[in-house]
Parts: C-alpha cells; structure tokens; sequence
C-alpha cells in the first residue's frame, strides 16, 4: 500500500449503568452497552455485536470491491453472521466468525468466477486479517430470475 496509513477514531461518553454514546465526527451517533449475559441492558449495540459486523461489513465490502474489477454481474447481496466468544485459557475470546453470504448473480455461468471472487475476498478483508479468529465464510449463489 506504498506506505500509506490511515487513522479511524471514535470518542465515547458513559451515560449510566453500562451504556454509552458512541461517537465519529460526521458519523450518526450509536449508543452501545454490555450485553446482557455481561450484565449490560438489552435492545442495544455491544462490543461483541460490532466486532461480528466489522468483519461481515468487510467481508462485502471487498467482495464488491474484487467483484468490480472483475466485472462480474452482481445483483444482489446479503449475509448473516455469527462470531463465537469461548473460555480460552483464563479469558474470553472470539475465536471464530462464521460469514453466510447470499450473492445473487445476473448470469448463472459467473457462479465459478464469484466464488473465486468470494474467496479472494476473504482472504484479503483487512478486518479479518487484523483478528486473532478463523473467519469461515459458507457462501450461496443464486442467479436473478429474468424479469417477466
């Protein structure tokens, strides 16, 4: 990346109990919490959350990305995502990410190219690459039914 390096910051406010105002300039603000099991309150963003969406966030991000440069026809995508927090050793930690994507493709014979697409993407999200985790990416292809 010729040397570049680039900074992200947030700022943070407690509020009470275990919620505060998460903060970015020119970003909306986005009040996170423990959760629950961690004796935070339910209905908000937690640490835990947003660690699981960074990667699915990055995970599509540079799918489209690769996907552009490739020109593959790509219709429509969507994903789930579940990350596995385990005991390990004295503390815990995630150590896994389970990304389902869902890519709808205008062209039924680009499925072999999207899923060298897909799988160039995962080894290339810089989210996962920062995360001490297996990150497992379980994709489903569909093609985009012509339009009557």
């Amino acid at each position: 990346m010729d040397g570049k390096c680039y900074f992200y910051e947030t700022q943070i406010e407690w509020g009470k109990r275990r919620r505060g105002q998460l903060q970015a300039q020119g970003l909306p603000g986005l009040t996170v919490s423990t959760p629950p099991e961690f004796n935070g309150e339910a209905g908000f963003w937690t640490p835990e959350h947003l660690f699981v969406a960074a990667a699915e966030a990055c995970l599509m991000a540079t799918f489209i990305g690769i996907a552009e440069k490739a020109r593959l026809a790509v219709a429509g995508y969507r994903s789930s995502a579940r990350g596995k927090l385990e005991l390990v050793g004295s503390g815990l930690r995630f150590t896994q990410i389970f990304i389902s994507p869902v890519v709808e493709l205008e062209k039924a014979e680009d499925r072999e190219l999207a899923g060298r697409v897909l799988a160039k993407a995962a080894k290339n999200c810089l989210i996962a690459n920062s995360m001490a985790l297996e990150m497992r990416v379980e994709p489903e292809f569909a093609v985009r039914a012509a339009a009557a």
